[in-house]
Parts: C-alpha cells; sequence; structure tokens
C-alpha cells in the first residue's frame, strides 16, 4: 500500500477511503494533497478488487479548496499552470473512473472542495456540512469543474446566483436543488454511507462503469449519438460475467452475485 501524507488511502472488502488528510487547515489544498489525490485515484483505477470508491475528508471539514496561506508568498503564480497540473486531472480523473465515487461530505466544502464534492456519482452530506461557491471572495472564477456541474444540477439562474454571491447552501437546501442525494444526522452519516457502499460493492460493476460513460457523453450529444452509444454499451454489458450471473439468478429465483466483471 502506498504511503501519503496530505491524504490516507485504505482498501478493505472491495471499498478503497480517501480521506483528505490536512485537518488543521480543513483540509485545504496545498500542491501535495492534489498531487496525492491524483496518485490515489490512478491507484484506484489499476486495482480490480476495487468496486467503490468513498471520497471524505477528515476532522470537521471535508475541503476548503485552495489554501490561500500556502500561496501567500508566491509571486508570479499561473492560476491557469495550477488547474492544469493540479486540480483538471483530479476532476477529469473522477469522472473517467469507471467505479463509482461516493462523496461523504462530513462538514464544509467550499471553493475547490465544493467542485470536488459535485463531481462525485452519489454525494451524501452530514446535516450541518455546506456548498459555497466561495471563489468570488476573492475576485476569482469558478474552476475544478464548477462551470460544468453547478448549471447542470441547479439549473442556469441558480447557477449563476451561487457563483457571482458566493451563497452558502445548507446540506438540506442542496438535496432540494438537486445537488447531492442525501442528507443524515452527524451521528448516521457514516451508518448512511455504508448503505450506498454496500449496495455499490455488491452490484454490477462494469455496467455502472459504463452507465458512468454513458450520461457523462449525454450531456454533449443528441439522441441518435446515444443511441448508437446505448447499442455499443449494451454489446460490452451482453458480454460481461455479471450478465450471465444476473439472467441466472433470475431464472432460478435467486439474489445475484456480481464479482464486477
Amino acid at each position: 500500500m502506498s504511503e501519503f501524507n496530505a491524504i490516507k488511502y485504505h482498501v478493505a472488502n472491495g471499498v478503497a477511503t480517501i480521506s483528505l488528510n490536512r485537518p488543521d487547515r480543513f483540509n485545504a489544498f496545498n500542491n501535495e494533497q492534489s498531487f496525492e489525490l491524483q496518485d490515489a485515484l490512478k491507484l484506484v483505477k489499476r486495482d480490480n478488487d476495487v468496486r467503490v470508491v468513498v471520497l471524505t475528508g477528515e476532522g470537521k471539514a471535508f475541503c476548503s479548496g485552495q489554501d490561500l496561506k500556502d500561496i501567500a508568498g508566491s509571486k508570479n503564480r499561473s492560476l491557469s499552470d495550477s488547474l492544469y497540473k493540479r486540480y483538471n486531472p483530479i476532476i477529469k480523473a473522477m469522472r473517467d473512473l469507471p467505479k463509482p465515487i461516493i462523496g461523504r461530505i462530513n462538514g464544509v466544502a467550499a471553493g475547490a472542495g465544493c467542485s470536488l464534492a459535485l463531481a462525485c456519482d452519489f454525494v451524501v452530506a452530514a446535516e450541518n456540512a455546506s456548498f459555497i461557491e466561495v471563489f468570488i471572495n476573492v475576485g476569482l472564477v469558478l474552476d475544478s469543474g464548477s462551470s460544468y456541474f453547478l448549471p447542470r444540477l441547479v439549473g442556469s439562474n441558480r447557477a449563476f446566483e451561487l457563483a457571482t454571491m458566493g451563497n452558502k447552501v445548507s446540506a438540506n437546501q442542496a438535496l432540494e436543488w438537486g445537488m447531492i442525494n442525501r442528507v443524515a444526522f452527524v451521528d448516521e452519516l457514516d451508518a448512511e454511507v455504508e448503505k450506498v457502499v454496500n449496495y455499490y460493492k455488491s452490484a454490477p460493476t462494469k455496467a455502472i462503469g459504463l452507465m458512468k460513460r454513458m450520461l457523462n457523453k449525454s450531456f454533449h450529444s443528441d439522441l441518435d449519438e446515444m443511441l448508437q452509444y446505448e447499442a455499443y454499451c449494451q454489446e460490452i454489458a451482453g458480454n460481461s460475467q455479471d450478465y450471465k450471473e444476473g439472467v441466472a439468478a433470475f431464472n432460478e429465483k435467486r439474489k445475484p452475485e456480481f464479482k464486477g466483471n
């Protein structure tokens, strides 16, 4: 198992848990944390035993975005280079990963941390969690995928308001607006996440990975393209062992035991 400093990485029973581990800075990103998260996502992609990923933060926060104190002394820093090298690869790796990523949002998700939460496939938030597109407060624009995810989740007008006013969105409001999937009491967050994880680690992983690709593609495709792509992906799914097991279980009137291949 690889050793990390700014994140924690643990695999057990088909589940990879990645925890941002700078609790004293509310898990704000520095260079080390961003590159370690990239490495962890590469490990997850290569590990055939991993069928579901949980992404969370240590301590009271999920992620408060870029650590501004970390870059306070930097001169002539290129923010676009930072995005190209640090944040964009993380978001692309998350969306390209053919396995479900469950966001366990245990506290504030701000700036790039909010983008990170929105890039997850399924989000469970503690009732005291909040989501803030805080970029406007320092005179910056949305990044790390928020300009892509936010309007698709909440609509154009609401996305404009959240982006340009930097409003704090509570977990319950985020649920109502479709930004997240579930809200749990603080002391029940782990139990609620476990329910979701237990479903996905026993589900047909290949089919889920294909559907994730299909849903990603649907954002920039027309109906004819998606009908073709559905046929392409269905052929792949139909040749999987999980499909054979699913059909056999149906005919034998038992619960299928999917292996993820």
